[in-house]
C-alpha cells in the first residue's frame, strides 16, 4: 500500500486523534525555548537496569522528535521543575488555565513561523520546478499534457486503459528532482493497489494515459501533487515537482 501518494481521506475519529497528537506535540515543543542546550551540563547516562534503559529511551526519542521539528533550545531548569511536579503529583506553581492559555498562544506563534518558513521554501522550490520543467520538455521523448504533467514512455503496453474510478495495480518509484527516493513499491517487495481517484491529481490524470503493461515516467508539477502542504514527516518539500516511474500491471474489476 503506498504511504505517500494517497490523500488524507480520514474518518472523523482519525482526524480527531491526529489533531490531538499534533496539538500535544506543538504544546510540548513550546517548552523548548529559552537557553542554549550546550550551556546545560548533561548528566552521564546509567543504563544498568531495565528502567534505566526505558527512561533514557523516552528522553532520547522525545528530544529527537522535537529536534526534527526545529526545536533545539530548552529552558532545562523550568522544564525539569514542571516535569518533577507532574510526576510527583504536586500542585503546579501556575494555574492550569494560565498554563493552557500560555501554551495555546505559543502554539499559534509556532504555527505562524512554520507557515512563513514553508511558504518561503515553497516559493524557492516552485521557481526551481518551473525552470526544470521548461528544460525537461526539450528532452527526447518527453511530452506534456494540457494540465502540465510531463511524461515519457519507457514501455508501451497493449492492454486496457483505466478510468479515474478504476482500481489499479502498479509498481512505482517516487523521487525528488535531486534523485532522492521518497517512496517505492519495489522496496516494499509488493505491488500497490488503490482506486485511481484516491491519489494525487497528477497520478489520477497521468495513469489514465497508460495501457496495462506500460511503464511511464512522470514529472508532476507541485500544484498537481502536494502543493505547499506535503505529507507530514515525509521527505517531500513544499512546492516540489515530483518524479515517478510507474508500471501499470493490471486494472482490478
Amino acid at each position: 500500500m503506498p504511504t505517500i501518494i494517497f490523500h488524507q481521506n480520514l474518518t472523523h475519529k482519525m482526524r480527531k486523534k491526529i489533531f490531538l497528537t499534533t496539538l500535544a506535540t506543538a504544546l510540548f515543543a513550546s517548552l523548548f525555548i529559552g537557553c542554549d542546550p550546550d550551556s546545560y551540563e548533561s548528566p552521564e547516562a546509567s543504563l544498568s537496569t531495565k528502567i534505566d534503559t526505558v527512561s533514557y529511551s523516552l528522553g532520547y526519542f522525545y528530544g529527537a522528535n522535537l529536534f526534527d521539528n526545529g526545536i533545539e533550545e530548552l529552558d532545562y531548569k523550568n522544564f525539569l521543575a514542571g516535569l518533577h511536579k507532574a510526576l510527583s503529583d504536586n500542585d503546579s506553581e501556575l494555574e492550569m488555565m494560565d498554563m493552557q492559555a500560555s501554551l495555546q498562544n505559543f502554539q499559534y506563534e509556532i504555527q505562524q513561523k512554520m507557515a512563513e518558513r514553508q511558504a518561503a521554501e515553497a516559493s524557492v522550490n516552485k521557481e526551481a520546478g518551473i525552470e526544470f520543467l521548461r528544460k525537461n520538455i526539450t528532452e527526447d521523448g518527453v511530452m506534456q499534457t494540457d494540465s502540465g504533467i510531463q511524461f515519457r514512455v519507457i514501455t508501451q503496453g497493449d492492454g486496457a486503459k483505466p478510468k479515474a474510478e478504476s482500481v489499479v495495480e502498479v509498481h512505482y518509484r517516487g523521487k525528488l528532482l535531486d534523485g532522492t527516493e521518497f517512496d517505492s513499491s519495489h522496496n516494499r517487495g509488493d505491488t500497490a493497489k488503490f482506486p485511481l481517484n484516491q491519489v494525487i491529481r497528477g497520478w489520477t490524470e497521468g495513469v489514465q494515459l497508460m495501457n496495462v503493461g506500460s511503464i511511464y515516467e512522470f514529472w508532476i508539477p507541485s500544484e498537481l501533487a502536494y502543493g505547499d502542504n506535503p505529507p507530514g514527516g515525509s521527505m517531500i518539500p513544499a512546492g516540489a515537482v515530483l518524479y515517478f516511474e510507474v508500471e501499470l500491471i493490471d486494472i482490478i474489476e
